[in-house]
């Protein structure tokens, strides 16, 4: 295999492309280390001693992630494969933090719903986990089992959107509908919500 570029991407750092195809990224002190250079061959012996290295580095990458904030398994892939990691690095490193329960889908979307579904609509909670790579089958389980309160959701977010608006003026109440809408609420759970605020009403009107 032909080193065929290596390209770098800040002081500390460089991407290596083998056979014209992106592969990894190694620090400068390992180029020299490995004696690669571009346009020379690389061994498969420094290849796979390479890959193990990265490997490990992975691992370490995915735990240090996954000690600042919880993950999706979509997630950590696309974070670990902005930081250049071989795809076969990649997989070795969800398969071990797999293996600890340290990423779990399921959790993640169960926690993510107790958190968030007091404050946002079921749409709104629906795209935002698929976005992180949750599966459908997941996102459904995890709605049956926490069943977020829409309702007082859409009431908290309508207060605390509408205080000391003039909900009598028509351009302001289709203002204010139109920010519900674009929060996932369907229209008349929006619009009943606002007119129970603009008559006073301490209850949606749906």
């Amino acid at each position: 295999m032909t080193v065929t570029e290596i390209r770098p991407l800040d002081k500390k750092r460089s991407r290596l492309w083998i056979d014209g195809c992106a592969s990894f990224a190694l620090y400068q002190g390992e180029l020299r280390r490995y004696g690669i250079r571009e346009g020379e061959e690389l061994a498969q012996k420094t290849y796979e001693e390479i890959l193990e290295v990265l490997g490990k580095r992975a691992k370490l990458r995915s735990m240090n992630l996954l000690k600042r904030a919880d993950q999706t398994e979509a997630g950590l892939r696309r974070k670990l494969k902005e930081g250049f990691y071989p795809q076969e690095c990649i997989e070795e490193a969800v398969a071990y933090v797999r293996s600890y329960h340290y990423i779990d889908d399921e959790r993640y979307a169960r926690q993510y719903l107790e958190i968030y579904g007091k404050r946002k609509s079921k749409k709104q909670l629906r795209q935002e986990l698929q976005q992180k790579g949750i599966s459908r089958e997941l996102l459904e389980q995890a709605f049956e089992e926490v069943r977020p309160d829409e309702t007082s959701a859409l009431e908290l977010l309508a207060r605390k959107r509408c205080r000391g608006k003039n909900l009598e003026d028509p351009g302001e109440y289709q203002k204010q509908l139109r920010y519900l809408l674009s929060k996932g609420y369907h229209y008349e759970q929006a619009a009943g919500q606002l007119k129970a605020l603009r008559d006073g009403g301490e209850e949606p009107l749906f």
